[in-house]
């Protein structure tokens, strides 16, 4: 008799082979840590070999849980999806789902997410709108968006997020002109008394700590320059020369003009993108997006990312840090 894996060892073992860690997984399938590490034990004992390797700092896919998520993973996905299109087709139901996102880039893998939704999920209809830069958490915590795919950190209780989904290096765009410009890349040392363009706006703490610093890692200020509500009026003034801005590694794609240098940073540490949305909120079209987003970072080769971060033929456009997908550790 050919062995038969059950419903529960399945989503333990693909949950445990997403998140790494013993405490999370058991988080998200309700049940203690102890009784996912019964299930994964009793799992290997039928397979005949371990599938993680587990020390006391980290869990790790072995080659032949590699072998087994790969294969399991694209038909747990085609049980569930045929059976909410199933619940979906019984109900009626059409659903809309409002998504916002802060960057160019979570843009783009936003509406890579609704492209997926739409071919598996017709009757869950998907609305994108950028939040504003002034207010990057506003729209969602009012409720005129139900789901946001943006940066890291965010500040709340009101708010719940999922694992980091991809990341991505950091920029200094200055002007052209600058003699930072000219370098292959610089350190956040560097910032010292280099005016930065500011946000106008109430911005959580962590967010403004984390784009618009108030000081270097030494503790030496950095300037205040002058502050915008929108990111064409602060790569304006810093073709203008009136300030400099830290930025994302995609802007320098997205947003490349005359006038302007990006230099990636050699030690600033990189920009993670995740999921947001509002505690008890986590509906099931929040979760299919998800799910689906997962799916989409996950494909992200190191190749495709890298040009998306750089595009060619840029030359006054330095080398940022490639975007990467990643795993939540």
């Amino acid at each position: 008799m050919r062995p038969v894996m059950e419903r529960e060892e399945m989503e333990v073992f693909l949950l445990l082979a997403e998140e790494l860690h013993f405490g999370r997984t058991a988080d998200r399938v309700r049940l203690s840590r102890a009784r996912v590490s019964q299930i994964v034990q009793r799992l290997e004992r039928r397979v005949g070999a371990a599938l993680f390797v587990r020390t006391s700092r980290r869990v790790a896919l072995t080659a032949l849980g590699r072998q087994l998520r790969d294969d399991l993973e694209p038909h747990y996905r085609g049980i569930r999806d045929a059976f909410a299109r199933a619940v979906e087709t019984a109900r009626g139901v059409e659903s809309v789902l409002v998504v916002g996102f802060s960057t160019a880039l979570a843009g783009e893998i936003a509406l890579k997410t609704t492209e997926a939704l739409r071919a598996t999920h017709p009757g869950l209809m998907v609305e994108l709108c950028q939040v504003p830069l002034s207010d990057p958490y506003g729209q969602l915590r009012g409720g005129d968006v139900d789901l946001q795919l943006s940066e890291f950190p965010a500040e709340g209780e009101e708010l719940d997020g999922g694992p980091t989904l991809f990341t991505e290096g950091r920029v200094l765009a200055v002007a052209s002109g600058h003699p930072l410009a000219g370098r292959d890349s610089v350190s956040l040392e560097d910032l010292a008394g280099l005016p930065l363009v500011g946000v106008a706006g109430e911005l959580p703490a962590s967010w403004r700590a984390a784009h618009v610093p108030a000081r270097t890692p030494s503790g030496r200020p950095v300037g205040q320059g002058p502050v915008v509500t929108h990111l064409q009026e602060a790569l304006m003034l810093v073709a203008a020369g009136k300030g400099a801005l830290l930025s994302a590694a995609h802007t320098a794609t997205y947003h490349s003009r005359p006038g302007i240098t990006y230099v990636p940073f050699r030690d600033a540490s990189p920009v993670g993108y995740g999921l947001m949305w509002r505690t008890g909120d986590d509906t099931a079209p929040v979760r299919l997006f998800a799910e689906a987003a997962r799916g989409i970072t996950r494909g992200m080769g190191p190749g495709e990312a890298e040009a998306r971060a750089t595009g060619p033929g840029r030359p006054e456009v330095r080398t940022p840090a490639p975007v990467r997908g990643v795993r939540s550790p």
